[in-house]
C-alpha cells in the first residue's frame, strides 16, 4: 500500500493565541491521516509529558558518596575519594558536631537541589546548612586525612568516630 503524503498547508493563529516555541519545535502539527490539528489541550499534554521526562534524571541521580578501599575494608568516600566517618554522639538524624568539631570534621554538604534516596537522607544542621546522612548517621570527612584511602580518624576521641561503611 503506497504511503500517503500530507499536503503542506499554512496554519495561522490569531495574535492573541500565538504560541512561542523553542527553535525547531512546531506548536501545531497536522495529522496526515485525519487532517486534524493538535488542540491546545493536546499541546499542553505534550508539554507536561516533556517536563515530566526532564525530571526523571534528577530522581535517578547518583548517590552522594562513592565506595573506596581502605586498610580496614570498603568505606564510603566523598567525590574526591576522601574517607567518610560517623560520630557516636549524633542521634536521631541530628549532628552533635558543631563549631570547632565541624572544623576538624568537615560535613558532607548537601546542595539545595539534592534529594534523598537509597539509604541516604539529608539533615538540617544547627546553622541551617544541609548535610548528608547514611542510614540515619550524618557523614563527615576528617581534616587530618591527607589523601584518598587515609583512615586516621577511625577510633578518634576514645572510639567515638567510625569509618562509614557501605
Amino acid at each position: 500500500m503506497p504511503q500517503r503524503r500530507c499536503a503542506q498547508r499554512k496554519i495561522s493563529l490569531p495574535a492573541s493565541r500565538e504560541y512561542h516555541a523553542p527553535r525547531g519545535v512546531l506548536p501545531m502539527q497536522a495529522n496526515c491521516i485525519t487532517g486534524d490539528i493538535m488542540t491546545t489541550s493536546s499541546i499542553r499534554f505534550a508539554l507536561t509529558l516533556a517536563a515530566s521526562l526532564a525530571i526523571i534524571p534528577a530522581a535517578l541521580a547518583a548517590p552522594p558518596t562513592k565506595t573506596g578501599k581502605s586498610d580496614k575494608g570498603m568505606v564510603l568516600t566523598d567525590a574526591k575519594g576522601m574517607t567518610l566517618y560517623t560520630f557516636d554522639k549524633d542521634a536521631d538524624g541530628k549532628s552533635a558536631c558543631n563549631g570547632p568539631c565541624a572544623t576538624n570534621w568537615p560535613v558532607l554538604k548537601a546542595e539545595a537541589g539534592d534529594a534523598a534516596g537509597d539509604g541516604y537522607t539529608i539533615i538540617t544542621r544547627d546553622d541551617g546548612s544541609r548535610q548528608w546522612a547514611y542510614k540515619g548517621k550524618p557523614l563527615y570527612t576528617f581534616a587530618k586525612d591527607q589523601k584518598p584511602g587515609d583512615i586516621t580518624g577511625d577510633g578518634f576521641l576514645n572510639g567515638a568516630w567510625h569509618l562509614a561503611m557501605p
